[in-house]
């Protein structure tokens, strides 16, 4: 499914729609660009577990944050990480459980996420434009 979005709170809005859908033990894998968005989809997304979209943040210094809610929410970005390093992060441990997990710069860890993840996938089409490729799951 391709969605446009021209702003980002539509993002937001998308983002939101497919936290609806999503269950426990989902893992959802953010692709795109650097500045394509990913961070503002996870503001939507979380915003659908109870999480304030100011906690919501790039990575600094945090690989993993958690957030313990009725349904946990792992927000995980690799940004700061190499795909060598990834092994060691201990990815498993958040997959498949009670959880969500939601993976900005996915592509390293291709080797440690489930082949059932959610994909999205966010690309510049426009100066302010972006379209939106999501694959595993019907909004």
């Amino acid at each position: 499914m391709k969605l446009l979005s021209k702003n980002e709170d539509e993002t937001k809005d998308i983002g939101r729609k497919l936290g609806e859908k999503l269950k426990r033990g989902d893992v959802v894998c953010l692709y795109g660009e650097l500045g394509s968005g990913k961070t503002t989809m996870v503001k939507g997304l979380a915003s659908v577990f109870g999480i304030d979209e100011r906690d919501i943040t790039s990575a600094s210094f945090t690989i993993i944050a958690e957030y313990d809610e009725d349904v946990p929410f792992y927000h995980i970005d690799l940004y700061r990480v190499t795909s060598e390093d990834v092994p060691e992060l201990g990815l498993q441990e958040y997959f498949g459980g009670g959880g969500i997990s939601v993976i900005e710069w996915a592509e390293r860890a291709e080797g440690e996420i489930p082949e059932t993840s959610i994909k999205v996938s966010l690309n510049y089409t426009d100066d302010n434009i972006r379209e939106i490729e999501i694959t595993g799951i019907e909004l």
